[in-house]
């Protein structure tokens, strides 16, 4: 306020302004910063968020899914489905777009940038004596919750390669058991010693720049991604992986990419 009369021209300088009106003035003053570094940083974050959109097509025609039928012959399992539980080896909607096919950033991000894992936990259910999702994607460091959907024990065998493995029961309906995985591991497979048949997938990676597909193939990878030119690999648990190159203008890029059947 000293700055703002010294500015003034010499006739008015002299003005005094009443408490109350000084102190309205300073608040304005200072809402009115408030507001303009608010905007400051919406902007510099806007600058930054990025995505990359597309789609995973299957190349060829995929094998019929057979019926899992251990399940049927387990008295609790079975009690559980009223139609026959399918194999998920390859899920394929609409245009021939591939589900749970794990869509990464594999190169051109900054040499050496760290990444703050996400607070979402993502979730692994055990429910109908089959693990839901199929394929998990998780950060280092990002918590994943794996629940016991099913009112009888599971147990969880962890059978990690580079991260340390872990095995637990659930024994209690509804339980939930937090993991955390410290390293990048692509397809960290998780059974059920009690129920052989099941399976479950997590890729783990050392930024959040990852998606799985939808049931139509389709995916959106987004963050604080700036623009610029990035590999995209594709990861498929049957068909294997394959790579994209593109390029991140004004926030936004596509990317098709086609698998084939194995």
């Amino acid at each position: 306020m000293k700055n703002f009369t010294k500015s003034l021209d010499p006739q008015f300088a002299k003005i005094s302004v009443r408490p109350n009106l000084r102190s309205k003035l300073e608040n304005d003053m200072k809402n009115t910063l408030k507001v303009v570094a608010t905007v400051a940083a919406v902007a510099a974050s806007s600058a930054l968020a990025g995505e990359i959109t597309g789609k995973i097509k299957l190349n060829g025609e995929a094998p019929p899914a057979r019926e899992i039928t251990p399940i049927k012959g387990d008295k609790l399992c079975g009690a559980l489905h009223t139609k026959p539980v399918m194999t998920r080896t390859y899920i394929v909607g609409a245009d021939h777009g591939l589900a749970n096919v794990a869509v990464y950033i594999k190169a051109g991000l900054p040499a050496g940038k760290t990444y703050t894992a996400p607070a979402t936990k993502p979730l692994i259910d055990q429910v109908g004596c089959v693990y839901e999702p199929l394929i998990t994607a998780a950060m280092v460091g990002q918590t994943v919750d794996i629940k016991n959907s099913d009112a009888f024990m599971h147990n969880v065998n962890c059978q990690a390669k580079v991260n340390k493995g872990f095995n637990f029961a659930q024994t209690t309906q509804g339980q939930v058991n937090p993991r955390v995985f410290d390293k990048a591991e692509l397809a960290v497979k998780l059974i059920c010693n009690v129920h052989p048949w099941m399976s479950g997938y997590v890729h783990v990676f050392d930024h959040p720049f990852f998606a799985v597909s939808d049931k139509d193939g389709n995916f959106t990878i987004k963050g604080d991604l700036p623009d610029g030119k990035y590999t995209v690999e594709a990861n498929h648990l049957k068909s294997g992986t394959v790579t994209g190159e593109v390029e991140v203008k004004g926030g936004k890029a596509m990317l098709n990419l086609e698998l084939a059947v194995k």
